[in-house]
This record gives C-alpha cells, structure tokens and sequence, in this order.
C-alpha cells in the first residue's frame, strides 16, 4: 500500500488535515482530518510502501497499547485509508 503522492499534511487552525494539492488533486474537493496518532502514522508512510503490519509496529513503538489492539487498529486504518481514496494498494 502506499499514500497517494498529492494529499499533504497540514495544521490548518490547530488541526491536522490532509489536502490534496497539484495537478493530480484537480478534482479533489474534500479534506480529511486526522487525530494526532493518524497523522503521526501518515508522516512515517508517507511516500513509501507499507502494509497494517508496519502501521501496527508503529503504534507498538511509539503507545502503551497491546499488540492485538495495535493490529485491528492499524488495519481498520489501512482500511479506511483505502476507502476514502488516500492510499492505494
């Protein structure tokens, strides 16, 4: 899986979105907000392959969770990803 290449991060009034810019963006006409751990994830991805296994190590890496918990959290996020357009496999 991999983001795609034309939604950037920002903090737009103290919240992180992603925006989609360029060319490519041209008929994008939404902006997806992030909770702070979300947005930590797409900076470590972002512009590379990954898989929920590397989301999931992540999570385990930086928050006190369980690994059962950190693995349905990432792949529900890879998921939802992939649903609303911003990753693609």
């Amino acid at each position: 899986m991999k983001t795609k290449e034309y939604m950037v991060l920002r903090t737009i009034c103290g919240e992180k979105v992603l925006s989609a810019e360029g060319a490519k963006a041209i008929n994008m006409s939404s902006i997806v907000s992030l909770n702070d751990t979300a947005a930590y994830l797409w900076e470590a991805v972002a512009g590379r392959d990954f898989t929920a296994d590397d989301l999931k190590t992540l999570l385990l890496e930086r928050y006190d969770v369980d690994e059962a918990t950190a693995a349905k959290d990432a792949q529900a996020l890879a998921d939802k990803w992939l649903e609303i357009g911003i990753a693609e496999k």
